[in-house]
């Protein structure tokens, strides 16, 4: 084994023999209090509480190494909140060209609104919202809710904005996400990355 290794055999055999560092026993030592800590809050804890717990009890530890010993132990805290995916691009759609820039300035109202989807975590599930927000007043001007992530949602929220402002020419600027990159607007323009409406 140690010729096919490339191990020297007495190399092998002081390793066998070696007394762990005063790292790896100081590991070990932790990794049990974190054990026992971890069972005392019935499996539920993850590394920044029980940070605070080993805190409390004198142990001077940095946080990253009470995740690394986790790891190593297999412990896992519990996350209340299921994570839900906002962002999803549509690799083969072509989106508008970016009339915007990174330059969200705005001299007047309804020159360039920028939109985007969020979710909000309920009992009953995800609410998502999608919202229109003119840059120059930084007021939203067009809103829509679902507990659904289809095109209508934004579009509910782009219609609801020219219906209340109505405006002569604007730049409406989103994301290269799945949701907006769809025909809208009386197809009159493609909803994209940024778009004059």
């Amino acid at each position: 084994m140690c010729r096919v290794l490339e191990v020297s055999t007495s190399g092998y055999y002081a390793w066998c023999k070696r007394v762990p560092s005063a790292r790896a026993q100081s590991d070990a030592v932790l990794g049990q209090q974190i054990v026992e800590l971890h069972d005392r809050s019935r499996k539920i804890y993850g590394a920044p509480k029980l940070h605070a717990d080993l805190k409390d009890l004198g142990v001077h530890v940095g946080r990253k190494r009470v995740a690394r010993l986790m790891n190593l132990h297999g412990i896992v805290g519990v996350s209340r909140r299921k994570g839900c995916r906002t962002t999803r691009r549509d690799r083969d759609a072509r989106p508008a060209p970016d009339l915007v820039e990174r330059n969200f300035t705005a001299t007047a109202a309804d020159q360039l609104w920028v939109a985007d989807i969020t979710y909000v975590p309920t009992w009953a599930g995800f609410l998502f919202v999608a919202v229109v927000l003119d840059a120059w007043s930084r007021r939203i001007v067009g809103w829509s809710m679902a507990t659904h992530l289809r095109t209508e949602l934004v579009l509910d929220a782009l219609n609801m904005a020219l219906w209340r402002r109505k405006p002569n020419a604007v730049i409406h600027h989103s994301d290269h996400v799945l949701y907006y990159l769809s025909r809208g607007c009386e197809g009159k323009t493609e909803i994209g990355c940024s778009a004059a409406v």
